[in-house]
């Protein structure tokens, strides 16, 4: 890929409003922006989602930076590769760490595709404008979470808009959902744990009836708490994400047994092996696939591919990203597995101004799919200077 100098810059936004979970509050966002320049000039770019502090994940801005700059970067140099894909493998002798191995690898991506001159979804394989959306990948467990959906999506030029209400306050809540029913979102997750599930999802359900709903618990339950999820199922929920503990699969295949509602894993994907094994658990009926949880864009592929398979749904997760990682997930979310509107929101859902160009909205619950090489999105240079922090350059040459 001849690769002459990668940058690495933290940066650092206000939300907003703030982003509520069980776990805690977030109202400003860090994040590592890669950019992958080539000899002749050309510029990819990834972005390192790992949060300030290790709440979803053990991984941090800071680890994420020491691992980028002490071990991966180094790495890459003494071993040029001339694919996206063989970053995973080279990699693969430096445990987990699998949110700075993304970064490096969503920029490597942007890159290839920009060398190739050809969008980025159609360098993962979706068949743009040709290929019928979201009519493939449904499973016997899943009818109901997918039931009025799939009917409705057209070729793939563009793909459905699902955004988050994380709120602890039940009347904001319903406010958010409103704002967002009205700008044309096609699935809202709400944020939820046994201080106010029953109370907060049955309230929207019953302003909203029609409207595809999940909930996410972010580990917020045990299996105790069995009883109490089950009351659930009588609100119609799409699914429950990730009820029980990060890194479980036995005891959420006990809960799945108990409920009508499909289960979700989340956190407990970390890796293709993971998404294998829970299947093969029965620990979940749909999986949410997130490029920078499991190393990158070529394990979210094998991923997605492996679920489509099995006739498991999957639908592309959300981390509070800036404009890059939100492109590439633009373009992972074009595959045909992935059935169910993902967390891609505008970019306005979080900031005052991102770091791309146009940025990124949803039109009558749709996102366009961009058609221009790479992610299809350009930097707004002068933004992410703004927003910078701290940045370094790696020289390859």
């Amino acid at each position: 890929m001849n690769i002459s100098a990668i940058k690495l810059s933290i940066i650092s936004m206000p939300l907003k409003q703030p982003f509520h979970t069980h776990l805690g509050t977030v109202k400003e966002r860090e994040a590592i922006i890669v950019e992958a320049i080539d000899r002749e000039g050309l510029s990819g770019f990834g972005e390192g989602v790992a949060f300030s502090s290790p709440w979803y994940t053990e991984e941090t801005v800071a680890t994420s930076w020491h691992v980028l700059t002490e071990f991966l970067l180094p790495l890459l140099k003494r071993n040029p590769v001339s694919h996206p894909r063989e970053v995973f493998g080279l990699f693969s002798g430096i445990r987990r760490n699998h949110m700075a191995k993304s970064a490096i690898e969503l920029a490597l991506w942007d890159l290839y595709a920009k060398q190739k001159q050809v969008p980025l979804a159609r360098l993962l394989g979706a068949e743009m404008g040709s290929a019928p959306f979201g009519t493939e990948g449904k499973s016997p467990g899943a009818e109901r979470d997918l039931a009025g959906m799939v009917e409705k999506l057209p070729r793939v030029d563009r793909i459905p808009s699902g955004v988050v209400v994380a709120s602890k306050d039940e009347a904001e809540a319903l406010e958010q959902t409103a704002k967002y029913v009205e700008e044309g979102y096609q699935r809202v997750k709400v944020k939820i744990s046994p201080a106010n599930d029953y109370k907060l999802l049955s309230a929207i359900r019953g302003a909203f009836s029609n409207l595809p709903i999940m909930a996410d618990a972010n580990s917020a339950y045990s299996l105790d708490d069995a009883e109490r999820l089950k009351v659930l199922d009588e609100l119609n929920l799409l699914m429950i994400e990730q009820p029980l503990a990060h890194n479980d699969f036995i005891e959420h295949a006990k809960l799945q047994k108990q409920i009508s509602t499909p289960l979700c894993l989340d956190e407990s994907i970390n890796s293709y092996s993971d998404a294998v094994m829970a299947i093969a658990f029965g620990s979940c009926r749909v999986i949410a696939v997130k490029a920078g949880k499991v190393g990158g864009l070529g394990e979210a592929v094998r991923i997605h591919d492996f679920c489509k398979a099995e006739g498991i749904p999957v639908w592309c997760g959300g981390m509070i990203e800036f404009g890059i990682s939100r492109a590439h997930n633009i373009a992972l979310a074009s595959l045909p597995g992935f059935t169910i509107p993902g967390d891609l929101s505008s970019s306005s859902r979080f900031w005052e101004e991102d770091i791309i160009e146009p940025e990124i909205t949803v039109e009558d619950g749709w996102i366009s799919i961009p058609r221009a090489p790479g992610i299809g999105f350009s930097i707004n240079r002068k933004r992410l200077e703004q927003v910078t922090l701290r940045e370094e350059v790696y020289r390859f040459n």
